[in-house]
């Protein structure tokens, strides 16, 4: 049976075989010295290294950012799948066809309802569909069935590993028949925690800290929020927000490390408010560089709608000005003689509400909107903040 084309009618065939290609010169006599020294030891750091940057990646596009990072980055990916293969080929183990061919038969088998003529309900279904199937495979393959747990790999990341495991003892019906009985039973971890706490025995408390983590995993599925992309936002959120706390100390000229506790917990209150009170996600931008003529104009005009879009203060020398939401810079430079020529920053929102919500907030400002997934804010300069959702 043959699967269905890739969008736009491209075929991936050519292209996978032009990097097989390079991959076997790369490899070959003659080929990169570096490349050929490699063995599947050596590389292990590689492959988890590129999937950690397409997560990377994949979090950018979910905050609006470009897709084409993505696809660069799932090429390397892609390209360790590769290099993996040709070490196994030189063995004569397996090959990039074999990969290609295994997991085809892989998937075809294990859906049916789209392959075949089994008919499902519903997602569930097919989870316990699939649960089945991998266990008839694990018969034919090793005589038994095994655990349901197997395929969790015990090298995953803790939290994530938690996640998956709850997952997989749910498709035979081990699981909380609602969410309210999941966090009753967060609740008594958390306390069977106070407790160790307070007899103070190490081991005790690592035993029931953990409890209380594979519980939150398990609430986080329940929810259907992976517990390991809702920690890793919440590593971004307080990296963004932190680096403002040091933005605004650098800007009161507080010496590095004699900051008070009660200067850093108000900084970073501003710094959530800011993130709060934004009502777009901003695309991946690092440094936007505009001039103006107006400068003082500019430096008011910054005052007053910078909070409303997210944006905080920096540090700046004369004749310019210097704004940042997390990671992105926007920079003004003064210019004589007239005015300056006009720019442009183009964010992307997360939706067409978005938008919506930034019109009202920009409602004592001039405002345009060309298209109904638009919006345009012109600064005293003339320079353009165009807001854009994609649908």
């Amino acid at each position: 049976m043959t699967g269905p084309s890739s969008p736009g009618g491209t075929t991936a065939g050519p292209a996978l075989e032009r990097l097989r290609g390079i991959m076997g010169a790369l490899r070959a006599e003659g080929g990169c010295p570096w490349d050929r020294e490699q063995s599947l030891r050596t590389l292990r750091p590689y492959l988890v290294e590129e999937a950690y940057e397409v997560l990377d990646e994949m979090d950018r596009v979910d905050r609006g950012g470009p897709w084409r990072a993505l696809c660069e980055e799932l090429g390397d990916l892609l390209f360790q799948i590769v290099f993996h293969a040709q070490l196994a080929a030189e063995l004569g183990e397996f090959t990039l066809a074999d990969v290609c061919d295994a997991i085809s038969d892989k998937i075809v088998s294990r859906h049916p309802h789209v392959f075949g003529e089994t008919k499902v309900t519903g997602a569930p279904q097919v989870l316990e569909n699939w649960a089945r199937l991998k266990a008839e495979e694990r018969r034919k393959k090793h005589g038994a069935e095994g655990s349901v747990l197997d395929g969790v790999p015990t090298a995953a990341p803790a939290l994530l590993r938690a996640e998956r495991l709850t997952e997989k003892a749910s498709r035979i019906g081990f699981d909380w028949p609602n969410l309210a009985g999941v966090r009753e039973k967060l609740l008594e971890e958390l306390g069977e925690l106070d407790q160790a706490i307070a007899g103070g025995r190490r081991d005790a408390i690592e035993h029931e800290l953990g409890d209380v983590l594979f519980s939150l995993a398990n609430l986080a599925r329940f929810l259907v929020t992976p517990a390991e992309d809702a920690l890793r936002q919440a590593n971004r959120r307080f990296t963004e927000r932190f680096h403002q706390v040091e933005a605004g100390l650098a800007a009161e000229k507080v010496p590095f490390g004699k900051a008070t506790l009660p200067q850093m917990d108000a900084l970073w209150n501003q710094a959530k408010a800011r993130e709060k009170a934004a009502p777009v996600t901003t695309a991946r931008v690092r440094r936007i560089e505009l001039t103006t003529a107006r400068m003082a104009e500019t430096a008011a005009f910054l005052s007053a709608v910078g909070p409303k879009l997210g944006l905080a203060p920096l540090p700046f020398g004369p004749g310019e000005l210097r704004w940042a939401a997390g990671p992105i810079e926007v920079s003004y430079r003064a210019v004589e003689g007239g005015q300056g020529p006009a720019g442009c920053i183009e964010l992307e929102a997360p939706s067409r509400e978005a938008i919506d919500a930034l019109e009202r907030e920009l409602a004592p400002f001039a405002v345009e909107r060309p298209t109904p997934f638009g919006l345009v804010l012109r600064d005293p300069g003339g320079n353009a903040w165009r807001f854009v959702y994609s649908p």
